[in-house]
């Protein structure tokens, strides 16, 4: 074999330089390109690597967002129980004039809360994408019209500031529920367009807020 190419090339190279042999010299080498790009048999395409999840961080994330929720629910309810009780018997107006004194106790006692308190970034970061990653296509488009549903064009996003009682509140599917960490029975999610927020179910107060929670 190797005698034979040895042959071949001093006679191919004579013929490529005889007089009119340009048009024999382009095909030479396109043909050498065409076979230096040719695809191995049996080379499979490489797909881009997914990022990695660091899961560890993950659990720290959603640890730590558990924990502070639950020191929140802890603080509030110590305010609660310094209130005065209302009876089976108590008026509208006193049922107000209570929610609003329980509001303001507990805006007193976190006058400092801000936002990322709660949501911390790494748990923003983490919450992101699991709604990005867990909800696709249709899904997707479903979770988002629901939530959506609701008009809460004009909700203010400020931590430690009531939810706006003649605003409508977002509908959070039970899909979505159950794959988000789990809160304390006084805390529940809520959204203001695609921004994710924690509201207190008692008092309205909203806790902390999350920009862009849907995709």
């Amino acid at each position: 074999m190797l005698a034979s190419s040895l042959q071949f090339q001093p006679a191919m190279k004579q013929e490529l330089c005889r007089p009119g042999g340009y048009a024999l010299r382009a095909a030479f080498l396109i043909g050498i390109g065409i076979f230096s790009i040719a695809p191995v048999p049996g080379a499979v395409a490489q797909k881009p690597a997914a990022p990695r999840v660091n899961v560890a961080k993950d659990r720290r994330a959603v640890a730590t967002f558990e924990g502070r929720a639950k020191a929140y629910v802890k603080l509030r309810n110590r305010i609660k129980s310094k209130l005065p009780k209302l009876s089976k018997d108590s008026t509208p107006e006193q049922i107000a004039a209570h929610k609003k004194a329980f509001e303001d106790a507990v805006r007193g006692a976190r006058v400092g809360a801000k936002p990322g308190d709660i949501f911390t970034a790494d748990a923003a970061e983490y919450l992101r994408r699991l709604i990005r990653t867990e909800f696709k296509g249709q899904d997707r488009g479903e979770v988002k019209e629901t939530i959506l549903e609701a008009d809460t064009t004009g909700v203010p996003l400020k931590v430690n500031y009531p939810y706006p009682e003649t605003k409508e509140v977002s509908t959070v599917p039970p899909t979505v529920l159950l794959k988000l960490p789990q809160l304390p029975r006084e805390v529940n999610y809520r959204f203001v367009g695609r921004h994710m927020l924690l509201i207190d179910k008692d008092n309205g107060l909203i806790l902390d807020y999350m920009l862009n929670a849907l995709p």
